[in-house]
């Protein structure tokens, strides 16, 4: 798997993924509507595309999954502000591949957060398994920080 930033163009199929992957939260906690604001936004994923935040995940030739990415090489932090594999595809460890992808993209950093509703109990004990350790709980959202350490 390898990440690549988006294209505007892109956005359309993004988003039919997007709404396939957030839609099956109803069967992890969620209620059905309870998805991340823009989830379903074509125009929202352009603006993220734009801005150069927007990442799409590729096996081959093939449109996996995505990730909202803000890094901020000052502080040597990154914020995974999203991350979703397209259902037809979940179950088949392209979400932990995902998430390496980002940690190799970004080696200057030296710490990742991300926060994840309290309810989703397969994001929850998704980012556990990665090593993403619960700093705060605030506004039924559990905030993750994984500290690393690059070896070259």
């Amino acid at each position: 798997m390898r990440i690549v930033k988006a294209k505007e163009k892109q956005a359309s199929k993004i988003v039919d993924m997007s709404i396939r992957a957030f839609e099956t939260d109803v069967n992890v906690g969620g209620a059905k509507g309870d998805c991340p604001p823009g989830f379903d936004s074509a125009k929202w994923h352009e603006q993220m595309a734009q801005e150069g935040h927007l990442y799409v995940a590729m096996i081959g030739d093939d449109l996996v999954g995505a990730a909202i990415i803000f890094p901020d090489e000052k502080s040597q932090s990154v914020y995974i502000g999203r991350i979703f594999i397209d259902s037809l595809y979940h179950r088949k460890g392209y979400g932990t591949r995902l998430m390496e992808c980002i940690e190799k993209v970004f080696p200057w950093a030296i710490e990742f957060n991300l926060d994840t509703p309290c309810w989703n109990k397969r994001t929850n004990a998704f980012y556990k398994g990665l090593g993403y350790r619960i700093i705060k709980t605030e506004d039924e959202l559990n905030f993750y920080r994984k500290k690393v350490s690059h070896t070259v």
